[in-house]
Parts: C-alpha cells; sequence; structure tokens
C-alpha cells in the first residue's frame, strides 16, 4: 500500500457521525476502451422514500495500474469528478466495493469517505477475505464476516433464498447502522436502489 494509504486508514472513524441523512448516494465504476479509461457513476437519492433526484457520469483517464488489492486507487479519481458535477450534496455514500472488509482494511468505501469527509458504506457483492457462520434464509438476516479474531463486516441477506451482499464500514459510520441504512435503502432487489441504479450507469446499462 502506498505510504499516505496508511496515514488516510488510520484515519477512519467507525462510530457513528451522521447528521440527518436526507440524502443518500450510491457510487460505482466501470471501465471503457479496454480499461483506458474509468467510468464513475453517482445516484443521489432523497431519503427514506428512494426517489432518484440527480445523477452524474465522469470519465477520467485510468492512470493507476491493475493491482489487485488497489482498485479504489484507480477509480477513486474519475469518482470525485462524478461527485464535484451534483448539485445535491448527499448525506451518507453506498459504495459498490468493499470498506474494512478488505486485504488492507482499506477498501473504495474507506478511502472515499476519508477524502470527501462523509459517512460511508461498503457494499459488495462478492467476498474479498473473512468467513461466517451460516446465514439465514430470511431477508434482514446477517451473521459477522470474520477474519480470526477481528469483526471486519457482516454478511447480509436483502432479500429472502437469495445471495447476501457483504457490508462493511467506510467512514463514520458503525456496522450496525451500516446494516440497518443498507436495508432501508433495498425494499424490492438485492442491491440497494442507491447502488443498483449506479451500477446501470457505471456500466453504461439503460
Amino acid at each position: 500500500m502506498p505510504p499516505f494509504a496508511n496515514k488516510l486508514r488510520s484515519n477512519i472513524i467507525t462510530t457513528d457521525q451522521l447528521g440527518e441523512v436526507r440524502y443518500v448516494a450510491g457510487v460505482d465504476a466501470g471501465y471503457e476502451d479496454n480499461g483506458e479509461t474509468t467510468r464513475a457513476a453517482v445516484a443521489v437519492l432523497s431519503f427514506p422514500d428512494l426517489k432518484l433526484q440527480e445523477q452524474a457520469i465522469a470519465h477520467r483517464p485510468t492512470t493507476f495500474p491493475y493491482v489487485p488489492g488497489f482498485l479504489s486507487f484507480r477509480e477513486v479519481p474519475a469518482v470525485l469528478a462524478a461527485l464535484e458535477q451534483l448539485t445535491i450534496a448527499p448525506d451518507l455514500l453506498l459504495c459498490d466495493g468493499q470498506g474494512l472488509a478488505h486485504p488492507r482494511r482499506f477498501g473504495i468505501a474507506c478511502h472515499l469517505g476519508l477524502l470527501v469527509d462523509l459517512p460511508a458504506i461498503g457494499v459488495a457483492k462478492s467476498r474479498l477475505i473473512g468467513t461466517h457462520p451460516e446465514l439465514g434464509e430470511e431477508k434482514g438476516a446477517w451473521v459477522p464476516l470474520m477474519q480470526k479474531e477481528e469483526t471486519i463486516g457482516a454478511v447480509l441477506r436483502t432479500r429472502s433464498r437469495t445471495n447476501p451482499l457483504y457490508i462493511s464500514i467506510g467512514h463514520r459510520i458503525s456496522l450496525e447502522t451500516a446494516i440497518d441504512y443498507v436495508m432501508r435503502c433495498t425494499p424490492k432487489y438485492r442491491l440497494p436502489e442507491t447502488t443498483r441504479i449506479a451500477d446501470k450507469l457505471a456500466s453504461n446499462r439503460s
């Protein structure tokens, strides 16, 4: 990890430091031109009714090489550019990717949350590291995601009888509160509305 990243990581706050949450934003990134261009998308929804209020897309040259575990360093410049386009300031970020549930405890939700100083949650579709006990099939069931003796996140069933999501702290939020907000942003599908919309935008899908 680059030396400055260790300093950033030491500033991650794992307790609740949220004000009133009126707008939640989903953040995702994809690639174009065989990876030469990073395409980032942000979707801002009102909370708690989850109505789309604003969306932004930004393209930036991909300048950081592909290194497993360092994807946030490739994606963050384009994501920041997308965030800068917004006229509505989000109160909470839900990032398509990891937070603390990351080999270096520094996934994109940590990286982005620190840079913009906003509460952030990692909402990942797959597990990078960690183990967990068996998870119940019902919606809302969750179990801790563990790495040795450390709780690094949660395995959360957002929809009955579908694959779970992997939730972790990004910045300025506790794990329990992160789970609560993810569930409140997930009324129908497996993914929260925030990241579901951002994923479509970042992947250039209608």
